[in-house]
């Protein structure tokens, strides 16, 4: 059988609703050649990194985008505006004490990729508009708050998991908990959940309220998921899926949904919005851990290999435990004897696993640009295409 038709059975078309995909989708690429990546064996190293010809070839798949594609970023740039700065000022609204202030915006600096607030902004633009909903900003300030809302959940997240990663960069800087002790980083990271809690009440909306406390759940089951490895070889694919849908993609599939209740959509535009979230959420999260092998700590601004060292199973792991078997023991004791991170970046260096993690990334980019694609014409909907682009071939 066709490794490429492998990926879908690794979990894909199980028994769980939101990863029921149809098989029978294709890729909407211009040149289906350029997924065919030779890659050399190379001894790993601590500074190992792919030569820059395969990188290129590994980052250069195209989409058919609209003929003049437009930039997602500028298109928002406006509705960014002070956006961080609001954050931090609903954060100091509520306590006077300068020090959790002081932890609970350290990665409000602007300086990250802003994706899930431009995702949100673009998505609330484009559902106003195919909605019918003709307003003078063309935006809701409660959709607009959706999108802080989301980036406070997010960045809270990365608090807690910097806590348990016992990570020392992130964003280029020093990790939140290499700044302040590890208690007041958790309880820092309380606090922006609860202040974004009383953000959601805020919006008075119990569909809404619905929707956006399902992703802090997920997010909390993803992190346990994460804790845990499938005994079952057959199981772990579709155990690593779940877990990239409930830590990463269900956040943005929620929020996406959530400003389309805002703007009155109908059933069919709320699932498209949702769904849209959904696959575009995994693809970029597949694209992270594929990322974690490619690319430097400089570019990435944080550790590379990180995963490995934590004990994780991603994507390029299980996908080359397919041609090398022995790296089930590995994956089962989580990596932790003498040589396992070596000789398992080896192994994946030397299967496909990394083709194949960036092939199933582009299926999952290819089911969002569908959804896109059902959305009423606009500079935004154009946008939502474009940003499948950038997330399958982003370098950091």
């Amino acid at each position: 059988m066709n490794r490429r038709n492998l990926i879908w059975q690794h979990g894909l078309k199980q028994q769980v609703r939101f990863l029921a995909i149809n098989t029978s989708s294709v890729m909407k690429t211009k040149n289906r050649a350029s997924f065919s990546i030779l890659m050399s064996i190379k001894p790993p190293t601590d500074d190992y990194q792919i030569d820059s010809l395969q990188l290129n070839r590994l980052f250069s798949t195209e989409f058919e985008l609209p003929p003049h594609p437009v930039d997602p970023y500028m298109l928002v740039e406006s509705d960014l505006t002070n956006f961080y700065s609001e954050i931090k000022e609903e954060l100091r609204f509520n306590t006077n004490q300068d020090n959790l202030y002081n932890v609970s915006t350290y990665y409000f600096d602007g300086k990250g990729k802003a994706f899930r607030p431009v995702l949100i902004i673009l998505m609330a633009r484009a559902i106003n508009k195919h909605s019918g909903l003709h307003l003078p900003s063309g935006l809701l300030p409660t959709q607009r708050q959706v999108a802080a809302i989301s980036e406070m959940i997010h960045t809270a997240s990365l608090m807690h998991d910097d806590v348990l990663d016992q990570s020392s960069l992130r964003r280029g800087k020093p990790s939140v908990n290499w700044v302040w002790n590890q208690k007041q980083v958790t309880m820092a990271g309380d606090y922006i959940l609860a202040v974004a809690s009383m953000m959601i009440a805020r919006l008075r909306n119990d569909d809404v309220t619905i929707t956006l406390s399902q992703f802090v759940t997920d997010l909390v089951k993803g992190e346990f998921m994460q804790l845990g490895t499938r005994d079952i070889e057959g199981a772990r694919f579709n155990h690593y899926i779940t877990k990239t849908y409930c830590k990463t993609a269900s956040l943005v599939a929620n929020s996406l949904k959530a400003v389309s209740i805002l703007a009155g959509a109908d059933a069919k535009a709320t699932e498209i919005a949702y769904e849209y979230g959904r696959n575009i959420g995994i693809a970029f999260q597949l694209i992270d851990d594929l990322l974690d092998f490619t690319s430097s700590s400089v570019a990435l601004g944080k550790p590379t290999n990180a995963d490995l060292r934590l004990g994780l199973s991603t994507a390029p792991v299980l996908f080359a435990c397919e041609k090398f078997p022995e790296l089930n023991c590995m994956i089962m004791r989580r990596f932790k004897e003498d040589g396992d991170v070596e000789k398992a970046l080896e192994l994946v260096y030397k299967s496909d696993g990394l083709e194949e993690t960036r092939y199933l990334a582009e299926r999952y980019c290819s089911l969002a640009l569908e959804k896109a694609r059902q959305i009423q014409e606009s500079p935004y909907q154009q946008a939502l295409m474009v940003v499948c682009d950038q997330v399958i071939n982003r370098k950091k």
